[in-house]
């Protein structure tokens, strides 16, 4: 059994940056607001499928974050639209990559996500029935890394994985669709509480997987 390697400073790099452009586009959209409402064309089912599309590529070329893009969507279409298309496209995106790591195995996988720590997740899930495992690990694991060390590693029905996929990212897509309309100083907090549980959330997945006992050979 593999222990799950702590966030280096890279991911967290990363991680803050996304954060952060997340809280600069949620200010920018309700500065724009007038402006953005104008755009009628963006802001209709051409737009709702585009945007869609961005986070199923995205989700797909791990790892890319559209997080930064869920502000202008609320902007466009309203925090429940806005929610809504993420997880669409999260979903589907975390599909594909599910599929595409059961089709093309390691070498494939080994490209796009490190192979250490997708094992060492997907070694969290364990018994007969990984269902609440995948709802829990998809509330504080991205969601292109997981669905790619699920695809790998573990063995679910596609109605089993889609629903636990679903009922995983809708917590945190309406906390930050909502919070995206926000005054800044709000969205700054709700940023920091959702880093705060998902940080927790990480560290027991941690704790679990040193506690796992190793896989028979």
């Amino acid at each position: 059994m593999q222990k799950i390697p702590q966030l280096n400073s890279k991911e967290i790099l990363t991680a803050i940056f996304v954060l952060v452009l997340f809280i600069a586009a949620g200010y920018v959209s309700q500065l724009y607001q007038a402006q953005l409402d104008s755009l009628i064309n963006l802001g209709g089912l051409l737009g709702m499928l585009f945007y869609v599309f961005i986070t199923i590529i995205a989700v797909v070329i791990a790892p890319v974050s559209t997080l930064p893009l869920l502000p202008i969507a609320v902007a466009l279409w309203g925090n429940i639209a806005g929610a809504l298309l993420s997880i669409s496209g999260w979903t589907i995106g975390s599909l594909i990559a599910y599929r595409l790591a059961q089709t093309y195995g390691r070498s494939f996988v080994g490209k796009v996500i490190d192979m250490e720590r997708a094992q060492a997740v997907s070694e969290v899930i364990t018994g007969k029935n990984p269902f609440w495992a995948v709802v829990f690990l998809r509330m504080v694991i991205p969601v292109d890394i997981l669905s790619y060390a699920l695809g790998l590693f573990v063995t679910m029905s596609i109605p089993s994985y889609t629903l636990a996929t679903l009922i995983g990212v809708t917590p945190f897509a309406f906390v930050f669709a909502y919070a995206a309309s926000l005054p800044l100083p709000y969205q700054i907090g709700v940023v920091l509480l959702a880093s705060i549980i998902a940080v927790l959330g990480y560290m027991r997945i941690r704790h679990i997987a040193g506690h796992v006992p190793p896989k028979p050979n």
